[in-house]
């Protein structure tokens, strides 16, 4: 029997009532048959979506938040690991060519970008939160946002993980330096937005895309020492969305398991 049946359609006979649990999924139904009033119990199946991830991965984490939003959990989902580097197994490989995670799979539909994960799972499911608003100037906003985040990701990432990417010979202290400059500028300027902002978000008065995507980021400057009482702005944001449901929900295990971060970035 498909859950998602209007009332009054399904064939053993009129619906009385359903009964959904907390997330809103249908999970048993009052039905008035010919002969006498039953309760059916629904088994739900597991959505076709396959999450392939690895934990304190930001991309990974934006998708994870989407799927809470639009109420999409039951997921079929895997966390590899880096440090193993089951990121470039056959598995992964098989989906992503490029040995990267996450990948993503609905149906036979494979997308392993986060943003375009993200913008096909809201176009294609109306259920749970609403992430692109209506509005065009909030709309406008919001892509504006999203986007933009790309930069603040790549000059922190190149922070955090410059020892990694740059072999040991081809460091230079002006570089760490520069590299610092670029970020204390971009978050400076990501603190004057949020000072702007005409809500409690990043784009708007309600919580968007451009939140997905922004707040893994913000998360992970904390998750490296950076100081809360020199940018109250982002502090604000950033402990006004932590315990957000879709956030909670999809934080990083290996967060949860060791909450002790780094200091790399207390002094920024």
């Amino acid at each position: 029997m498909d859950s998602s049946a209007p009332r009054g359609s399904w064939p053993l006979g009129k619906v009385l009532k359903v009964f959904p649990d907390k997330r809103g999924l249908v999970r048993s139904v009052k039905l008035q048959t010919k002969t006498n009033i039953i309760v059916l119990q629904l088994t739900i199946k597991p959505w076709p979506r396959t999450v392939l991830w690895g934990a304190g991965s930001t991309p990974c984490w934006r998708i994870m938040i989407v799927l809470e939003e639009k109420n999409l959990q039951g997921y079929n989902q895997k966390l590899l690991s880096f440090e193993k580097g089951e990121h470039k197994s056959k598995e992964v490989m098989d989906m992503n060519p490029r040995g990267q995670l996450p990948s993503f799979k609905h149906k036979n539909y494979v997308l392993n970008d986060s943003y375009a994960a993200c913008m096909y799972l809201e176009s294609q499911f109306s259920q749970g939160k609403k992430l692109i608003p209506d509005c065009p100037a909030e709309q406008a906003l919001m892509y504006q946002r999203m986007f933009e985040c790309l930069d603040f990701h790549q000059k922190m990432a190149i922070v955090i993980y410059y020892n990694w990417m740059v072999p040991e010979a081809e460091r230079h202290d002006s570089a760490v330096k520069r590299n610092r400059e670029d970020l204390s500028a971009e978050i400076k300027l990501w603190e004057g937005y949020l000072q702007k902002a005409s809500g409690s978000f990043v784009a708007g008065k309600n919580f968007s895309l451009a939140d997905v995507v922004f707040f893994p980021s913000v998360a992970y400057l904390y998750r490296f020492g950076f100081c809360e009482e020199r940018y109250p702005n982002l502090a604000a944001y950033y402990n006004s969305l932590k315990d957000r449901p879709s956030i909670k929900a999809s934080w990083p295990p290996t967060w949860l398991e060791n909450p002790q971060g780094q200091d790399l970035l207390k002094d920024l």
